[in-house]
């Protein structure tokens, strides 16, 4: 029983979170475009907002691409640089370290604003205190995970991570064997993760996407004002 649960949550879990973050971002955006939106509170209180915002979203933003780029790139590609397992995952530790300790803050910074204030506790929707505990859990999750990779250093792990992932973005179907014997915190870090993808639609996360629309305006041609 336990090796179904595990080949189907790191082995088909992780579509149906892909296929429920891609339709379900697609259906609300053609339903229910005037819900797609931040649903920014700081007309009702300012306080701490903007340290908050910015130290969150640099974290945030740098863990998504370094999760990315870590776990995506090709195990090839590290070795004809030369740069060897053991060094890649000390970068890992060192930048996922910072990015979450940056992420963590401001995450705090931003409860602590909404939940010691009257007002923003009253329009804070039960969407928004699962979205920010999810994020919190998660956050935890990982920054826990550093603590357990000191421990060993030889990089294994990390490329056991690193084939999964590129396991699961290219339909194979072993996916789920190479993190068998992962410790529990990187499980749990991974099924928050992937949990993330299955709320983002129901959530205010989606203003994401219309986060990615905006670099299209770094490219539009400028508007020419002409006098009378």
């Amino acid at each position: 029983m336990s090796n179904y649960l595990h080949q189907f949550v790191y082995g088909i879990y992780p579509y149906i979170a892909l296929a429920i973050f891609f339709l379900g971002s697609l259906i609300r955006f053609d339903r229910e475009q005037y819900t797609w939106k931040s649903d920014s509170s700081q007309l009702l209180h300012r306080g701490s907002l903007r340290l908050g915002n910015i130290l969150f979203h640099v974290g945030i933003i740098g863990l998504l691409f370094g999760h990315a780029a870590g776990l995506l790139t090709p195990v090839w590609v590290w070795d004809t640089l030369g740069v060897t397992h053991s060094l890649k995952q000390g970068v890992a530790m060192a930048a996922g370290g910072i990015m979450g300790g940056l992420c963590l803050a401001g995450l705090l910074i931003l409860l602590v604003r909404r939940f010691s204030n009257d007002r923003l506790r009253a329009v804070t929707t039960a969407g928004d205190k699962l979205v920010m505990l999810w994020i919190l859990l998660t956050l935890l999750l990982g920054l826990s995970s550093i603590f357990v990779s000191a421990s060993h250093m030889d990089g294994h792990m990390m490329v056991l991570l690193m084939n999964w992932a590129q396991h699961i973005v290219t339909f194979r179907g072993d996916a789920a064997s190479f993190i068998v014997d992962a410790p529990l915190v990187f499980k749990l870090h991974l099924f928050m993760g992937m949990s993330l993808f299955v709320i983002f639609p129901f959530t205010r996360l989606v203003h994401v996407w219309s986060g990615f629309g905006a670099i299209g305006y770094l490219g539009r041609a400028y508007q020419l004002v002409r006098r009378r």
